[in-house]
């Protein structure tokens, strides 16, 4: 998905304010690509002030539960429902994502993509991006559900993340990462968007 509104921003915004009192900005915060925790952490510095995580952390998603839009649906990127109704055929999806659980998940269902997912690991469950991709390796393992592995991203955090993993990293120009920066990351694999991907390779 992308350029699905200000709502996840806000709502980043609305929890410190409630927990803390205090206004804060997302301003300056290079955002795509990070945790949301190291979002929140970012801006309670850029202010100043230390808090309670977890209840800024719950408190988000329920801003984010109660104020994201009912229909997401255009904001998903070219290519990707296609892609994923060919994709759960053969394969067993898994969202790696820095985004919160609830926020995370409620995004993706009021998108109208979450069916396709088995299941997910999210920002506050690991302190990389390359740890959440691991939680899902281990899941999948658990689970009996695991042959080769392919980690799809469009900012430079996911392929270090597969890269991190020993998997395969798939890069999309789909997100707001500068020209050459993700070919600058060396993944095995790029496209200008999911139109193009080639289910061979994985």
């Amino acid at each position: 998905m992308r350029g699905a509104g200000p709502h996840h921003r806000l709502a980043l915004i609305g929890a410190i304010r409630h927990v803390t009192g205090v206004e804060t900005t997302t301003d300056g915060i290079p955002v795509h690509g990070m945790l949301d925790p190291d979002i929140i952490r970012l801006m309670l510095l850029a202010a100043g002030i230390d808090a309670d995580m977890p209840r800024i952390i719950d408190a988000a998603q329920d801003i984010y539960d109660a104020t994201v839009p009912d229909d997401l649906r255009d904001k998903t990127c070219p290519g990707v429902v296609e892609l994923l109704e060919r994709l759960r055929e053969n394969c067993v999806l898994a969202l790696v994502t820095g985004n919160l659980t609830r926020i995370g998940w409620r995004k993706l269902e009021r998108a109208g993509l979450d069916r396709y997912f088995r299941f997910g690991a999210f920002g506050e469950m690991a302190a990389t991006r390359g740890g959440l991709a691991r939680l899902a390796i281990e899941r999948a393992r658990r689970e009996g559900q695991i042959g080769r592995i392919a980690l799809v991203g469009d900012a430079p955090q996911d392929v270090r993340a597969a890269q991190e993993n020993g998997i395969r990293s798939i890069a999309v120009r789909t997100g707001v990462t500068p020209a050459g920066e993700l070919e600058a990351c060396g993944p095995d694999c790029i496209y200008d968007d999911l139109t193009q991907f080639d289910l061979s390779i994985i």
